[in-house]
């Protein structure tokens, strides 16, 4: 090593490269490791979250096919439907018009143009990966089982597909779910992300609700598909956090 390459720092000679290479700034650590243990927490809880919906559509499962689940849902739709009043009719109706796949499907659509407008390909992309895999999550399942439609309330359309799981809910957990997980992930302010969560549960709630309601689901059939869609979008979700780690250790 020539003298060119040496600089005097305090009492010792350091390479000149090294001496001119400013520290890294310990607030940006800080902030790096903070990130790396929130994605760290999220992933566990969507994972946990996963998990004991994967169990709990397994059991429902099997309780479907043996019949046994039966009894509770006869007891909670004749409970729901106690408590019917014209308001709440007109409530349920909008929301099991406009929380079903004809709809979601299109605002799923224009909020992947909206991402990829505002410079979220891999936004764009996954939204694009829920529609998908929901609607072929819905078909193989519902042909899996084969469960026959209970006696619909308000002389509402009974639709002509399988009832286990909810297709709406299945798409409301997934359409929402989802949204929710590629915004939060993308918002800055914790106050925001709350309440884009916040009203997802809200949305999606409201929308499975709506077919027990209105009784062309059983409650189990509603349970299913929100399970469904929970490990759907924590599947979506794990591989936009996954994507986003890389590209910051790039």
């Amino acid at each position: 090593m020539t003298p060119d390459s040496l600089r005097l720092a305090g009492n010792k000679l350091l390479p000149l490269n090294s001496a001119m290479t400013p520290p890294t700034p310990p607030e940006a650590l800080t902030a790096t490791e903070e990130a790396q243990r929130l994605m760290s927490a999220a992933l566990v809880i969507g994972l946990l979250a996963a998990a004991a919906a994967l169990v709990l559509f397994t059991w429902l499962g099997r309780e479907v096919l043996a019949g046994d689940v039966l009894s509770f849902d006869e007891h909670v739709r004749g409970m729901v439907h106690r408590s019917a009043s014209p308001w709440v009719t007109a409530i349920m109706i909008a929301a099991s018009l406009y929380g079903g796949p004809s709809v979601l499907v299109p605002v799923g659509v224009a909020v992947a143009l909206a991402f990829l407008v505002r410079g979220w390909p891999r936004g764009a992309l996954l939204v694009i990966v829920t529609l998908a895999g929901a609607g072929l999550l819905n078909w193989l399942l519902k042909f899996s089982f084969a469960r026959v439609r209970p006696e619909a309330f308000f002389d509402y359309p009974l639709p002509g597909s399988p009832s286990f799981p909810s297709g709406h809910a299945l798409y409301a957990a997934s359409v929402f779910g989802g949204l929710a997980a590629l915004l939060s992930a993308r918002l800055k302010h914790r106050s925001l992300k709350i309440a884009v969560w916040t009203g997802a549960a809200l949305l999606a709630t409201l929308v499975g609700l709506s077919r027990v309601y209105l009784g062309v689901h059983y409650p189990s059939d509603v349970m299913a598909g929100f399970s469904v869609g929970v490990i759907w979008v924590t599947a979506v979700s794990f591989g936009d956090r996954l994507a986003r780690h890389r590209r910051r250790l790039a």
